[in-house]
């Protein structure tokens, strides 16, 4: 019986050296200063308040430290899941209501609840269902959406949500003459020096710098005075720990959005736990990896906040400072402890157009059109399935959880077809011996009596039909042929239709004077053969070892036979 049981939790008391605190507590402070300006862009970027996004950053950061399995992975708000949870939300209840907030804070307990029994049924490996071209076709139009619904705060136009995310972009363009000419200002310094610190003092944190910056230049000026968009008051203290508010209507109607979230914070994770990996060379176990980052979103719940996910940025950050153990991020929470307890009234005069531009900034990086175009090149299919879920995203925004469920669809509806309509080959003798394809060789057929292919696919239930259409085929279009010759070395596994399918065809061509024979047969293959008494069938002298062995055969009979 297959055991489920999952060790945790991996970060634990004894893993703690004296000579990693330095290197520990340097990385948290670091992350720190980086996560919290982050975490109140995030919190507008997903609809809630900022204290929702300080929140998120402080106990679901130390969960995902201690029962995850990278130790570099810095878990809290970010860009890609904070979008999704406002579009998730956004049909069911109005933004800014009541409701709106109890339904984020149920969505992250849904989700957190998915990757949870995804991780204990030890199900990481089916997220693999998410192909990589799917999921960069998604990542850009995602970006692209991220960025631009900054732009009424950006600019400082109030504008109302709609449910057609390009016709709300038009109405902004349309309305461009009203925007707030200081708010655009503040907005455009914003990327500037946040530019400026990325190009030419990476190692500082830009992030923090710019907010206190311009902070303090929107308190000079008295910006909130002048009708401009400000964070406002944020309330002073600890979070409320208590069950999230519960709604059974409300639950089912989020369970889609909670899958989708689930499957997508967990690639980002995952993306940026295989980058540690590769360079630390410690391991991970992405089912480990689940339950950590599904038991975040679940304490996030019961926070009072938002839905949480791995961070790429924060990880990235976190893993150049030197971080040696999961103690790093707990120390970043720390810092964010000490900002809920002390620091919230220094955040009233923050500029939102000064987080728009954050936002702007952190996603501008993730639109790379370079690897759709290298999924095509790579596949037509997989180029396909990138550019259509780039667009159905664009085309269901603000719902783009609708247009990543519609690359998963098309990304495996692809597969199949794939899978029903393997490659076959007309075969030839190389100069070296081998069989191979007529055409890519430039080769002449074997005999004029003897038709030979090559099938690169298992022979299953869902491909037997197009495998036996081939040869038939080959019967029909050359009536002389006495000998058919299948190369199976690219045949892997063989099911019960297709042994069906080819008794049936073997009786089918001896009543028609021809002979189907077999050759370079996998050992897998000749099993299942043997297993159902289709050796029988075809006949010990009809099964070759190599290529070469059946041609020299199979001619040698039909000079006997004249």
């Amino acid at each position: 019986m297959t055991s489920y049981v999952v060790k945790l939790p991996v970060f634990k008391l004894s893993s703690i050296r004296p000579e990693f605190l330095k290197d520990d507590l340097i990385a948290g402070i670091t992350v720190s200063l980086v996560a919290i300006p982050q975490a109140l862009a995030y919190a507008q970027l997903a609809g809630v308040p900022p204290i929702y996004g300080l929140y998120a950053a402080l106990v679901p950061t130390i969960i995902g430290a201690v029962f995850g399995s990278s130790r570099q992975l810095s878990t809290g708000p970010v860009a890609m899941t904070s979008l999704l949870t406002a579009a998730s939300v956004a049909p069911l209840a109005t933004a800014g209501t009541d409701q709106f907030y109890s339904f984020v804070i149920l969505l992250a307990l849904v989700s957190g609840l998915f990757q949870i029994v995804f991780g204990a049924l030890r199900m990481g490996v089916l997220l693999n269902f998410l192909s990589h071209p799917v999921l960069m076709g998604f990542i850009n139009a995602a970006a692209i959406i991220i960025g631009l619904s900054q732009l009424p705060t950006f600019l400082g136009i109030k504008a109302d949500q709609s449910s057609h995310f390009i016709l709300d972009i038009f109405q902004v363009i349309l309305h461009i003459s009203k925007m707030n000419g200081m708010s655009l200002a503040f907005g455009v310094a914003a990327i500037a020096i946040l530019y400026s610190f990325k190009r030419f003092a990476p190692k500082l944190p830009g992030v923090l710098i710019t907010v206190v910056v311009l902070t303090i230049v929107s308190y000079e000026v008295g910006y909130a005075q002048l009708g401009g968009q400000t964070v406002g008051a944020v309330p002073k203290g600890l979070p409320s720990f208590s069950l999230p508010p519960l709604d059974w209507g409300a639950t089912i109607s989020l369970v889609p959005a909670g899958f989708v979230i689930a499957l997508i914070s967990f690639m980002e994770a995952m993306s940026s736990a295989k980058v540690i990996a590769i360079k630390t060379r410690e391991p991970w176990d992405e089912n480990k990896e689940l339950i950590g980052q599904g038991l975040a979103k679940v304490a996030a719940a019961f926070c009072h906040s938002m839905p949480v996910s791995g961070s790429f940025s924060r990880s990235a950050l976190n893993l150049a400072s030197n971080a040696r153990t999961g103690l790093s991020s707990v120390i970043a929470a720390l810092f964010v402890l000490l900002t809920l307890l002390f620091l919230t009234p220094l955040l009233y005069h923050l500029p939102k157009p000064v987080l728009a531009a954050i936002i702007m900034m952190a996603v501008m990086g993730l639109v790379n059109f370079k690897i759709i175009l290298s999924a095509w090149r790579a596949n037509r299919d997989d180029g396909i399935a990138a550019i259509l879920t780039f667009v159905a995203t664009l085309t269901f925004a603000p719902n783009i959880q609708n247009g990543i469920l519609t690359g998963i669809i098309l990304s495996l509806s692809l597969l199949l077809y794939r899978m029903m309509r393997p490659r076959i080959a007309l075969v030839g003798m190389h100069q070296d011996g081998t069989l191979r394809d007529i055409q890519r060789h430039n080769l002449t057929r074997l005999h004029p009596k003897i038709g030979a292919i090559r099938f690169d696919g298992a022979l299953r239930f869902i491909n037997v039909s197009f495998f036996e259409n081939a040869l038939l085929k080959l019967e029909r279009e050359d009536p002389q042929i006495n000998f058919v010759l299948v190369k199976g070395s690219g045949i892997n596994a063989l099911d019960a239709s297709g042994a069906d399918m080819l008794a049936n065809l073997i009786f089918r061509f001896r009543n028609n004077g021809i002979t189907l024979t077999f050759c370079d047969l996998k050992h897998q293959v000749r099993d299942v053969m043997e297993r159902t008494g289709l050796i029988q069938i075809i006949g010990q002298e009809n099964i070759f070892a190599t290529g070469r062995e059946a041609v020299e055969a199979l001619t040698t009979r039909l000079e006997n036979a004249k």
